[in-house]
């Protein structure tokens, strides 16, 4: 009887075109078609690797995304950052590189996996001091040449809400040691997350930018780029972005060494892009994030 059943709602939802099946293959192949279409972009640009960053602004929110072809086989990226059983906590290992991320600890309860994230300023600071979000963990698809993984969130600081990071990959065309990944990087926000950032931008983070360009230097100088809260969602996507390269590169250490090399590459990374990402020196990046993982294995 309950192999009847199964049966029936395969059937239910191969007619109401929910076979996973037949998704992961309209998704691989969108991918597929997106890496046709950026493929100029990908071997020319200014970011000196094989990237393309698109971002848009509305009124209440703010999304970026990132495709790049990275030098690691698929199995390898997916086995990481799509695993069932330890991708949250992969995912930790990834977030905690970030300069504002001050904490990650995966758990489980009723609904799946959870990352227990604490955002904070880019300096070294007591949890207390911090903003907890709660990022729901779903492996949506995985697939033999395809998979997406999602974390999402409600609610964040400042009337921020709907946060979403969103990973998807295929094995990259005519390359069977690299992988074409897309990254989302998405949240809206109120009139308080408003206010705050338009604070922030006008003291702190004003001259700051982003990467798209919005003109060319006239003189022969560096060109403009995007600015304001649009900018702020480029430069952290990027680092997210990052964070996950320094993750995968440093799985061909060995394990008593990742986490330093981990650091070691996010951060040379950054300072690649000094304009836009450059915030801290090295050895106090180095120090903050060495005490910040010490704390997050001690709590856990």
């Amino acid at each position: 009887i309950a192999l009847c059943a199964l049966c029936a709602l395969c059937a239910l939802m191969a007619r109401l075109g929910l076979n996973p099946g037949a998704h992961a293959a309209n998704n691989a192949q969108s991918l597929h078609d997106k890496y046709q279409s950026v493929a100029p972009q990908l071997a020319d640009n200014v970011f000196h690797r094989p990237l393309v960053l698109e971002s848009t602004e509305t009124p209440d929110r703010l999304k970026s995304d990132i495709y790049s072809v990275l030098d690691y086989p698929f199995a390898t990226v997916k086995g990481a950052l799509n695993d069932p059983a330890q991708g949250a906590a992969n995912w930790c290992d990834v977030l905690i590189l970030h300069l504002n991320i001050k904490y990650c600890h995966a758990t489980q309860d009723a609904g799946g996996s959870v990352l227990n994230v604490n955002l904070g300023r880019k300096v070294e600071d007591s949890l207390s001091s911090s903003y907890r979000l709660e990022f729901r963990y779903h492996p949506v698809v995985s697939a033999a040449d395809y998979f997406r993984v999602e974390l999402s969130a409600d609610s964040g600081p400042l009337s921020t809400r709907d946060y979403h990071i969103m990973l998807e990959a295929i094995p990259a065309p005519g390359g069977s040691n690299h992988t074409f990944l897309h990254l989302t990087y998405a949240y809206g926000y109120g009139a308080a997350g408003r206010l705050a950032m338009r604070t922030y931008l006008a003291t702190v983070g004003s001259g700051k930018v982003g990467f798209t360009k919005t003109a060319e230097s006239s003189s022969g100088g560096e060109p403009e780029y995007v600015g304001g809260v649009r900018g702020l969602l480029e430069r952290n996507t990027m680092r997210y972005y990052l964070a996950i390269d320094a993750y995968l590169k440093s799985l061909s250490a060995s394990p008593d060494k990742r986490q330093q090399q981990r650091l070691t590459t996010w951060f040379n990374a950054t300072e690649q892009y000094p304009r836009q990402l450059h915030e801290v020196e090295r050895q106090d990046y180095m120090e903050m994030k060495r005490h910040e993982v010490e704390r997050q294995q001690a709590a856990q």
